[in-house]
């Protein structure tokens, strides 16, 4: 029911979203430039890769030497604006369509930190990873590590469909609040190096 449920919603908000989309996808590539959308490589359900696609939220800036700016000057008020009301996740939709996501689950991290959860936290790789999820709704990044993957495995043990609602309906009320955006000193999250409980 969840799958069918997620791409129900997600086909019709696509629709409803289209004009909106496409007035972003301008705004983008007069602002930052070219490409539009940003793609990489995340894990999905059982750790799976899969392309994640966002909007572009960061310019290309580089230093004389050709190494690309610090996060923070290359986000810039538009990009941070765009991610404050998280307009940049709206192609994420897609990637629900295609079933390499939910509407609700823990959020796709990095390839690189699956080697570094405890066997516990590997455990939000259960389900389908979303657009956004339990740990999204009760802190985001303001959280620390520890904090938002243990959200993320209480998710797991406790989903249902009625909890999905409540979050949508959370993520709802909350889109306006920038709060959580970021880390303290961060663009977003610092990077996760590991954990200190038990690893697998």
């Amino acid at each position: 029911m969840k799958r069918a449920y997620d791409f129900l919603m997600a086909l019709l908000m696509l629709i409803l979203a289209l004009p909106l989309l496409l007035l972003l996808a301008v705004l983008i590539r007069v602002r930052l430039g070219s490409p539009v959308f940003f793609r990489q490589l995340r894990p999905g359900l059982h750790g799976k890769s899969f392309m994640l696609c966002k909007f572009r939220s960061m310019s290309d800036a580089r230093n004389e030497q050709g190494e690309l700016l610090p996060d923070d000057i290359r986000l810039g008020a538009f990009g941070a604006r765009l991610r404050s009301l998280s307009l940049d996740e709206l192609p994420q939709l897609w990637n629900v369509l295609k079933g390499d996501m939910s509407l609700v689950g823990p959020r796709p991290l990095l390839m690189q930190y699956l080697a570094r959860y405890s066997s516990r936290q590997a455990r939000r790789h259960e389900v389908r990873p979303g657009i956004t999820g339990w740990a999204q709704v009760n802190g985001r990044n303001a959280l620390s590590w520890e904090e938002r993957l243990e959200l993320d495995v209480w998710y797991v043990d406790n989903r249902s469909f009625l909890l999905d609602i409540k979050i949508l309906v959370m993520t709802a009320r909350g889109i306006f609040c920038d709060k959580g955006v970021s880390a303290k000193g961060h663009v977003t999250m610092p990077e996760f190096t590991g954990s200190t409980q038990e690893k697998p």
